[in-house]
């Protein structure tokens, strides 16, 4: 039997440590775990740790990762380059099999944006023989959520950021 879908979206914040959370509970279980995250850099504390864990194979992601309102049209393209092909090594290792789990972190927001094809998330998430997979992001498109097995919404109640706070280390990264 394959895998299920999950999908953890919503305004709030834990998207990100609900998906880690249960690489880390694969990983523990002695489940073999791939990482891959999109719009984000190697620099944030759950990579740092997870990567320390036999078990879990985490992908390098885009040095010219940056918040897509501050590139311009030239990086857009270069993101957009960049991501779809790494959604297709992603593609790659999770069809090649030995992983119990993937995590495609912030994957719906990436095609929101226009950086991976939706047509080929879908392709993916309707396949056969498939690990676990997690999607994580805000504002699923509608074919995402029902082809989702779970579809967890988290919900903003009240952030820090509402008051200007920036991210904290670790907390937000």
């Amino acid at each position: 039997m394959s895998g299920m879908v999950h999908i953890y979206c919503g305004g709030g914040k834990g998207k990100t440590s609900a998906a880690m959370g249960l690489a880390l509970r694969c990983c523990g279980g002695g489940g073999r775990v791939l990482v891959c995250r999109f719009l984000k850099n190697d620099e944030s504390g759950e990579v740092k740790a997870l990567a320390l864990l036999p078990g879990i194979e985490i992908m390098k992601t885009y040095d010219g990762a940056k918040f897509s309102f501050e590139m311009n049209n030239e990086e857009r393209r270069l993101a957009r380059e960049y991501y779809t092909a790494m959604f297709a090594d992603m593609c790659g290792r999770i069809k090649g099999g030995g992983f119990d789990l993937a995590v495609a972190d912030e994957l719906i927001t990436a095609v929101n944006l226009g950086f991976v094809p939706l047509e080929d998330v879908l392709e993916l998430v309707k396949g056969s023989d498939l690990p676990e997979l997690v999607l994580t992001g805000r504002d699923p498109d509608k074919r995402l959520t029902e082809a989702a097995d779970y579809v967890s919404e988290i919900k903003k109640v009240k952030h820090p950021f509402d008051r200007g706070v920036k991210a904290r280390k670790f907390i937000e990264y």
